[in-house]
């Protein structure tokens, strides 16, 4: 009955969708023109140079050296398998959908359990640095230093979803072996990163060809998805249908005190991540809440990616449902820790979002802080060498953990 039911409404939708087009032509063609330029415009210089440079690292195995590197922290944090760390270090490195695919083939090859694989999913759906410093930021707002906030709250963001689904699914019966590892993990790595480097066995020539042919195919499958769910946003409202969608978000916005130009970003970043946050930087909001929602929006990365990873998902038995409900998570997240930032930098528009976000914010920011963090470690290789720096802490006590252990048996 279920089955049915579902079928019966994704046949009704699509057959509505088509009509309007019908009824609506010149709206659907204006839309995805706009689809179109925002990705050729904006989105496709923004990530291609990335998305190649991102190939060319896993095709030489650096991102399997950063994966064994980050292994003692998986499954004490997030309660996944040491793999998990490659998912979270190509959706860093990458954005979406790309730890959909390599989850996808973790689930397919047993690496992982299913309740696994919706943990890794949960907090490694990111977008990647390029996309919020490029697309988001400067090609949008025309202001690059909102780069480091947008993508500090991101990141944080996604960390605090991981540590919350680490809880999910705890009577799973199904868990896949912790294994153990021998010898420094430093050692380790180098040996993970010399073997994929065998194991890939392509000239460097021929991972750049490869590189580039992917990276392209891959930026326009993202294209059919902006231009699509553009034309959707578009039909929405010249059908009079945005009022029904955005009086929930108009009650709600009200409630803590956000714009009401606002709603608009909302509805349409609800499909399209490109369209809504592009809505937001132009809404007539102040510039503090303006970032805020489009941090939330590119943290619920709209209908538009979730399609693409459902599409990847396809022949697992992944479930959608804890994805949807972690993208949720993870845009309250954001959206609060954007807040919390951009106090550090702008009082306006702060005083009518939320008092009590505010207070507790107001209570938690050191901004001096940061200041001294950010700029001491700097944003190019910030990132990566936190990240690092993290593993290796971890890698060193682990070892000396078990090094008390042994001789505690003794």
């Amino acid at each position: 009955m279920r089955g049915r039911i579902s079928a019966l409404v994704w046949a009704l939708s699509a057959v509505l969708l088509t009509v309007s087009l019908v009824l609506y032509p010149r709206a659907a063609v204006e839309s995805a023109k706009e689809g179109l330029s925002l990705f050729l415009n904006v989105v496709f210089p923004s990530l291609l140079p990335f998305f190649i440079l991102s190939d060319i690292l896993l095709a030489l195995g650096v991102v399997h050296f950063i994966g064994v590197l980050f292994e003692p922290l998986m499954r004490p944090l997030f309660n996944v398998p040491g793999e998990g760390a490659f998912v979270l270090s190509m959706g860093l490195a990458a954005g979406y959908p790309m730890d959909a695919v390599i989850t996808s083939r973790f689930r397919k090859t047993g690496m992982c359990t299913r309740v696994e694989g919706e943990r890794m999913l949960a907090f490694s759906n990111t977008a990647d640095p390029l996309f919020i410093f490029g697309a988001v930021a400067v090609g949008m707002f025309s202001m690059p230093a909102l780069g480091k906030t947008m993508a500090m709250a991101h990141y944080i963001g996604a960390l605090l979803v991981g540590l919350l689904f680490r809880f999910y699914g705890l009577r799973d019966p199904e868990r896949t072996p912790e294994r153990r590892h021998q010898g420094n993990i430093l050692r380790r790595a180098v040996a993970a990163l010399v073997r994929a480097r065998e194991e890939d066995g392509r000239s460097f020539g021929q991972i750049l060809g490869d590189a580039v042919s992917e990276s392209i195919k891959t930026l326009w499958s993202i294209c059919g998805f902006i231009v699509l769910f553009a034309t959707v946003v578009k039909i929405v409202e010249v059908a009079g249908i945005f009022p029904v969608l955005a009086a929930p978000l108009e009650r709600l916005f009200a409630l803590v005190g956000l714009d009401p130009s606002l709603v608009r970003a909302a509805v349409i970043g609800l499909f399209e991540i490109d369209l809504g946050t592009l809505a937001a930087s132009q809404a007539p909001a102040s510039l503090v809440q303006q970032v805020a929602v489009a941090g939330a929006i590119v943290a619920w990365s709209g209908f538009s990616v979730h399609g693409q990873v459902a599409s990847v998902l396809t022949d697992t038995d992944i479930r959608m449902g804890p994805y949807v409900l972690a993208r949720l998570a993870h845009a309250v997240f954001a959206f609060v820790a954007t807040l919390w930032f951009m106090r550090s930098t702008s009082t306006a528009g702060w005083d009518g979002v939320l008092p009590a976000v505010g207070d507790f914010a107001l209570g938690l920011a050191q901004p001096d802080f940061w200041t001294v963090l950010l700029r001491g470690l700097g944003w190019a290789a910030g990132l990566p060498l936190a990240l690092v720096l993290l593993g290796g802490t971890a890698a060193v006590l682990t070892g000396g953990l078990r090094w008390v252990g042994f001789y505690a048996r003794r």
